[in-house]
């Protein structure tokens, strides 16, 4: 019996997509290197990555990898496509759902237009495993709407203060505004595994006294002149020094993920792809 279950376990999850919000609060944390690092080395473990360019009016993640948009997710909100119509191809055969810059009316867009666009994601017919999510910085309703509608949410820390008091608000608005309890954690740009430890330390010192949340320290990434070679470069570092010390920290990470677990059921508020989780 026990058997049978975990492989319906397993069967059920292989039809659903594992989405994850990543996002920080303050600005310059490195949180698009992360999601665009992470996805492409899940693409390189043989997964079928989306990345969805949430910061809705200062987009970056094609600019980031060097690759020419035609259409965007303001052709989609005026009715003129729809969202399998915009994806780009990037590296390691990742997919990308490119936004605008530049553009006031896709920042002022309401929670219910956040929401029509977090429900079309179900109509989609492009397949893929994994939706990372790369929210714009800061605690506007852009970013709590697409960062609670995720299954997890990993925040990218630095070890400045304003990093990590920007990281705190965002989780103080998320815990007791909407009901998230669960952060996993990216200590990013630390000269030391011991820095990152020490910085999650910080953290966690904070939320323990104040919030009612569980925090896990998924990933250290050190600080690496390569990236921004890379970035100079319009590639990721997995792919520009796959051998360098930030790489194999986004390597491992993906590796995680791989294993991180598909929740059964709905949470009770809005999410993506919220109609897998209740055929079940």
């Amino acid at each position: 019996m026990v058997d049978q279950a975990s492989g319906l376990r397993k069967m059920q999850d292989s039809n659903k997509v594992k989405v994850i919000a990543v996002s920080g609060g303050k600005g310059g944390v490195g949180k698009t290197n992360v999601s665009l690092n992470t996805a492409i080395a899940l693409g390189q473990q043989g997964k079928r990555v989306l990345v969805l360019d949430a910061d809705l009016g200062l987009a970056n993640v094609d600019v980031m990898l060097g690759l020419r948009v035609k259409r965007n997710l303001s052709h989609v909100l005026s009715g003129e496509c729809e969202l399998d119509d915009i994806i780009i191809t990037g590296p390691s055969n990742i997919k990308i759902i490119p936004a605008t810059s530049g553009s006031q009316s896709m920042v002022d867009l309401t929670p219910s237009e956040h929401a029509g666009l977090i429900r079309a994601f179900s109509e989609m017919q492009t397949e893929f495993d994994v939706l990372i999510v790369d929210t714009a910085a800061g605690i506007s309703d852009m970013v709590l709407s697409f960062t609670r509608a995720a299954q997890d949410v990993m925040l990218v820390v630095c070890d400045e203060p304003t990093s990590i008091t920007d990281c705190y608000a965002l989780m103080k608005l998320l815990n007791r505004d909407h009901g998230v309890f669960k952060f996993k954690v990216i200590a990013n740009m630390v000269r030391s595994p011991r820095e990152g430890q020490q910085l999650f330390a910080k953290l966690t010192k904070v939320t323990d006294r104040f919030l009612d949340v569980a925090l896990e320290l998924v990933a250290v990434v050190p600080f690496d002149d390569n990236i921004r070679k890379s970035v100079r470069k319009q590639q990721a570092i997995v792919d520009a020094f796959p051998e360098s010390p930030a790489a194999k920290a986004f390597k491992g990470l993906a590796g995680k993920i791989v294993d991180w677990p598909i929740p059964q059921q709905a949470s009770g508020h809005l999410e993506f792809f919220i109609e897998q989780l209740l055929d079940y």
